[in-house]
């Protein structure tokens, strides 16, 4: 035998490749549960490059140790000091050598876990979460007012959300919505909790000052889950600028989190939408109104939006503006749905002729086609929208609402819980959560969830009005009707009551039901006959839609005038008829193939 040959026989005998085989094996199972812990490519750290050099150490030891020694009954002993007839009787050493040297790197794993303490990523229970706080994750605090006037409380505001909203077109981070960021004011020692609560790793915060035509800008980016500053920067510029800073920004925060940006991710960032400072100054005052939801804070950013129009009509981000403000009006106003959904789709198409590639313009239409065009064209409309910001938490929630209409209650679910994610401490989102499990008839749930919503804003005249039909159709009445009466008081004070005598926005009946059961209940049989000669009359007014006049005919069980009704609602083009497939006064006409025939008229393929 050659001396090659009995090389490699010695190391067969001393099973050295057996030792190979399992310190390798052994190392790559550290390597994958400690590349968890520390992700390798977004937070590298002395932790996991010791582990790895133990294993890349440890390994040529193993084999030194397999070569040079034996364990025999007496101990451990050199291998020229051991007696062959011991040497052959000898059983399995390599697995002590292995033992040893996995215990080696897994003290080391856990000295380094112990030494980095809470340094390391917190994680939330999945339960919160659904799963690890990803590493590129961030919420833009609100920015401070360092201005003399506080009037200029509106320029913080937006230029924050502008930096958000440059950011949120970076498909690789996750990005929180302004509503959840916009609840928290950051201080050094609580950035960790507010960090935790939203669900990301990095906080940027900052500060505006402005003075004559010159802004000044403070930011800085924290990861807040290892307390480490991660960059931080100051602009000292003109208004004309601002635009160029929000780029400087966004691009600088993409880089420090290693967000990979494609082509159309870096036009979004630098883009100019207008070169006139004032129309600027003009949509921000808009959008700081909108962003209220109020009836009063509407009606003000509307008013806003035209005026930067006037200044700007190439100003396409003012039109989406303006889209948004009359999509949403009706459900915060006295403002019928016939009024301001025609002027909200005018202006959507307005801003996507301008640029079609405005997120917000595109999920506004789709909106508008979902409460003024029975649906049609809306699903393209949301896909296009939610391709170019995934990181729209609106988008996603009206999108909801549209796939629950046409009967993929699953799909809303999942879409409502992205909403959630991107905007945790949205009163509308955490209630409309609630919706897609009335609809699939799971109260308990849907009860859970309006509840939590409460829990949150108690004013909130939404969430009271979904409680009560949840109640209703769970045959609690009492507290049905006690949640209703909350609802219509809230409602009233917040002048979000519909113009033409009926008690609260259509909105709302569409989205929920008319509390059929506890009115029969509590108020004898005789109320819904009642209610229907009133809804008639309205009807003949001009104030209530035929499909209202529809519903209470399926409540009494007449299903020939119920289908007439809503063969006039179709005729007379009615918003609502959307609505029929979730609304529960319609559930008993479902059956009926004229129900069927009616959907796919109005362009449903499935009822």
């Amino acid at each position: 035998m050659s001396a090659k040959q009995s090389f490699f026989a010695e190391l067969k005998r001393r099973n050295v490749y057996k030792v190979a085989v399992a310190y390798a094996v052994v190392g790559w199972l550290l390597v994958q549960v400690t590349t968890q812990v520390f992700p390798i490519f977004e937070i590298p750290n002395w932790a996991l490059r010791l582990i790895v050099l133990a294993i890349v150490i440890g390994f040529p030891i193993a084999l030194v140790l397999a070569w040079a020694f034996e364990l025999t009954p007496e101990g451990i002993k050199r291998t020229e000091d051991v007696d062959p007839a011991q040497m052959r009787t000898k059983s399995h050493a390599w697995i002590y050598i292995v033992v040893v040297g996995a215990a080696v790197s897994i003290g080391l794993f856990f000295l380094g876990r112990y030494i980095i303490g809470n340094k390391t990523t917190p994680r939330l229970s999945e339960a919160a979460t659904g799963s690890s706080i990803p590493q590129k994750s961030i919420a833009v605090l609100p920015f401070e007012n360092l201005s003399h006037d506080q009037e200029n409380a509106y320029l913080a505001d937006g230029i924050q959300e502008e930096i958000l909203t440059r950011l949120a077109n970076v498909s690789e981070l996750k990005v929180i919505s302004r509503t959840s960021a916009a609840k928290f004011r950051s201080s050094p020692d609580n950035l960790r909790e507010i960090a935790g609560k939203l669900g990301v790793a990095n906080i940027l915060e900052g500060s505006v000052q402005k003075s004559a035509d010159q802004v000044r800008i403070n930011v800085q980016l924290i990861n807040a889950t290892i307390d480490a500053h991660l960059w931080a920067d100051t602009y000292d510029r003109k208004l004309t600028d601002v635009f160029a800073m929000e780029t400087e920004i966004a691009k600088a925060v993409a880089d420090k989190l290693k967000a990979k940006l494609t082509g159309r991710e870096q036009h979004a960032i630098s883009s100019r939408p207008t070169e006139s400072s004032e129309a600027h100054q003009l949509y921000l005052k808009g959008r700081y109104f909108w962003n209220k939801r109020t009836s009063d804070g509407l009606k003000t950013g509307i008013g806003y939006f035209n005026q930067a129009i006037e200044k700007d009509p190439g100003y396409g981000p003012a039109y989406a503006g303006l889209a948004d403000a009359y999509a949403v009006l009706p459900n915060y106003s006295e403002i019928p749905g016939q009024d301001a959904y025609p002027k909200a789709e005018a202006a959507a198409l307005k801003a996507l002729e301008l640029n079609n590639d405005l997120a917000e313009a595109h999920i506004s239409l789709a909106n508008v086609r979902l409460w003024h065009r029975w649906g049609n064209g809306a699903e393209s409309e949301f896909k296009k929208g939610l391709q170019l910001n995934s990181n729209y938490s609106t988008g996603h929630q009206w999108y909801s609402i549209y796939l629950a209409v046409t009967g993929r209650l699953g799909d809303a679910i999942t879409e409502m819980e992205r909403a959630k994610k991107l905007d945790p401490f949205s009163i509308i989102i955490n209630t409309e959560l609630g919706c897609p499990y009335l609809y699939s008839k799971q109260y308990d749930r849907a009860i859970a969830y309006f509840g939590k919503a409460l829990e949150m804003d108690a004013d909130f005249p939404f969430a009271h009005f979904a409680l009560a039909e949840a109640y209703d159709r769970s045959g609690r009445y009492k507290e049905a009707l006690a949640e209703h009466e909350k609802a219509v008081a809230l409602a009233q004070q917040q002048h979000a009551v519909a113009l033409h005598g009926t008690d609260a926005p259509a909105a709302w009946y569409a989205l929920t039901g008319p509390l059929q059961n506890a009115y029969r209940a509590l108020h004898g049989p005789g109320y819904w006959q009642q209610r229907l000669e009133s809804a008639k009359k309205l009807h003949a007014e001009h104030a209530a839609p035929a499909t209202a006049v529809a519903g209470i005919y399926a409540i009494l069980g007449d299903n020939e005038q119920a289908f007439a009704w809503l063969e006039k609602a179709y005729q007379e083009s009615d918003d609502f008829l959307v609505f029929v497939n979730i609304q529960p006064q319609f559930e008993n006409v479902h059956s009926d193939p004229r129900f069927a025939a009616l959907m796919r008229k109005i362009g449903f393929t499935e009822p």
